[in-house]
């Protein structure tokens, strides 16, 4: 059987590559991919806890919400990009910053 320490440091590392990708990468699809990571590993640490410290529904239901919200990011950030690939012809955050002008 799995711990609830073991649980932790999965989503630990989850969060952590989530970060890294955030910050290392330039590509408005791999920061969204890093975000993905990091709401994965919140959802993690619910199913966990719920699993080990109360045994009732909160944490899962808390983690379904997770899992509907990253996706609705998913689909509006999508179709950002694809927009800003459309005028811009790049997908380069760098590139972003000039459409406010």
């Amino acid at each position: 059987m799995i711990s609830l320490p073991s649980y932790l440091f999965l989503s630990f590392a989850l969060f952590v590559a989530g970060i890294a990708v955030m910050v290392a990468r330039k590509n408005i699809i791999a920061i969204m991919l890093g975000i993905e990571l990091i709401l994965n590993s919140a959802a993690l640490n619910f199913a966990a806890y719920t699993r080990f410290a109360n045994n009732n529904i909160d944490g899962h239901l808390m983690s379904l919400f997770i899992i509907v919200i990253a996706a609705a990011e998913a689909a509006v950030g999508l179709a950002i990009v694809i927009r800003f690939f459309q005028i811009k012809e790049t997908i380069h955050i760098d590139d972003a910053a000039q459409l406010q002008n």
